[in-house]
């Protein structure tokens, strides 16, 4: 019998343990599910793909097609968040609650650099079900993190994780790189995008948005922080405002006796492919073959560093801009305009 004890008293922890666990997923759940909503769209689809499926869309319009996803409430007045996959381009925009209401929506801005949206319900209830913003210094490798969405049509599915990793790099439909991606093992399924994860406070700390197919247990979500500042410029602008030169490129090793000689920070730059007449490189004085090592005093040592650096707080601004020309080392000054599309 004494044998037994103290089989029994980590058979007692362990329960205590997974209790804690259950717990902690069950009232982030039950804080965060009703804030949480199954968004459903209407594309229109093109001719030439009609042709190719040889089928009809599943839609109601003869050249429509139907998509799906998930999106939560961040304001009491309306205001949901979702992926800008979901609903960009959309005809049709229709929000379901978790009270089973259904409204039309609008969208008021998306930004595919980042895979963010805002639209917005069109209720006449004053105050509806809010999430509560967490902040990305507060998240820690392993900790739990619980993931809620619609995959396959399930409504309100609760998966629960760990963060896996953090700082992680995905690459969005536009090119453009997000930073700061938080991978995580909750299971995400297709049909989960847009929706929250949170931790166990029910502090949305990611917006769900991809998966790598093939793969188990390896999803990414957008950090909280990348979050806060892209809804900001969506609900002051419908877009976020970014900088652009107006040339092409692609990643080119430099030369290791260039790299000694002008002591560049990096052994690869950004090789000038094409440059777009009139556009602020081609007034700075750029040219075909130049390679770009800098800008505004940062090194570049890739297309993605380059897309970083052109944020909206160089548009109109004259800014320094490195490259090498052949062996020489030039020193420009550029003008980046505002696009609306990546560089």
């Amino acid at each position: 019998m004494e044998q037994l004890l103290p089989d029994r008293i980590d058979d007692d922890d362990d329960a205590a343990a997974f209790d804690a666990y259950s717990q902690a997923v069950m009232t982030a759940a039950a804080r965060v599910s009703p804030s949480v909503v199954n968004i459903e769209v209407a594309h229109k689809v093109p001719p030439q793909a009609l042709r190719r499926s040889r089928r009809t869309p599943q839609a109601p319009g003869p050249d429509e097609a139907q998509g799906a996803g998930s999106g939560f409430i961040f304001t009491p007045d309306g205001f949901v968040l979702t992926n800008s996959h979901v609903v960009s381009g959309a005809l049709r925009i229709h929000v379901t609650l978790a009270d089973g209401r259904r409204f039309g929506a609008a969208l008021v801005g998306d930004d595919p650099d980042t895979d963010l949206a805002v639209v917005r319900i069109n209720a006449s209830e004053p105050r509806l079900p809010a999430v509560e913003l967490g902040e990305s210094k507060g998240v820690r490798v392993g900790q739990l993190v619980v993931a809620i969405g619609n995959p396959f049509g399930f409504d309100y599915t609760v998966t629960a994780g760990v963060v896996s990793a953090l700082g992680r790099s995905l690459r969005a439909s536009s090119g453009r790189v997000i930073d700061n991606v938080v991978q995580t093992d909750a299971a995400l399924n297709p049909g989960n995008s847009g929706g929250p994860l949170v931790n166990a406070r029910g502090e949305v700390v990611g917006v769900n948005t991809a998966i790598i197919r093939g793969a188990q247990g390896i999803c990414f979500a957008i950090a909280i922080d990348t979050v806060r500042f892209v809804v900001s410029r969506l609900l002051q602008y419908g877009r976020v405002r970014r900088s652009y030169l107006g040339l092409g490129g692609q990643n080119m090793p430099i030369r290791r006796q260039v790299v000694r000689f002008h002591d560049l920070e990096a052994e690869s730059g950004v090789l000038v492919l094409s440059v777009e007449p009139g556009s602020p490189a081609d007034r700075a004085g750029v040219r075909e073959r130049d390679v770009i090592v800098s800008l505004g005093g940062r090194p570049v040592a890739s297309i993605d560093d380059l897309h970083r650096g052109l944020g909206d707080e160089l548009v109109g601004v004259e800014t320094p801009l490195t490259l090498i020309r052949r062996t020489e080392k030039l020193a420009l000054v550029v003008t980046p305009a505002e696009s609306l599309s990546a560089d």
